[in-house]
């Protein structure tokens, strides 16, 4: 069984830092392509940043010299730290798994920039 178990979510004033984790169950890992997308209400979920098995990454313009995704195939876990939050950057984050065609998906966690 496939499990994407999201953490890290939560309150933070404008300027302010937060690290989300997403640890990765019953999937070869590094295989996997990572990455975060994020929903703000009312709009489409939409790409934040993603880092291949190799460490490579990259990232969406609203973030990029803000976010870094990074992960550690030891421990099936993927993350994302963010700084210098901004309002706009509240939202559901969600950590996804890609695999050829195959798509996972976390739960999500919350993320408020606000003062």
């Amino acid at each position: 069984q496939v499990q994407l178990v999201e953490s890290g979510g939560g309150l933070v004033q404008p300027g302010g830092s937060l690290r989300l984790s997403c640890a990765a169950s019953g999937i070869a890992f590094n295989r996997h392509l990572m990455a975060y997308y994020r929903q703000a209400p009312g709009k489409q979920r939409e790409f934040v940043a993603h880092v291949i098995s190799d460490g490579r990454t990259y990232y969406a313009d609203s973030v990029k010299g803000r976010f870094t995704i990074s992960r550690n195939n030891t421990l099936n876990t993927v993350y994302l730290q963010m700084n210098r939050l901004k309002p706009e950057d509240t939202a559901v984050y969600y950590c996804n798994a890609k695999f050829d065609l195959i798509n996972y998906w976390g739960q999500g966690t919350q993320v408020t920039v606000s003062s």
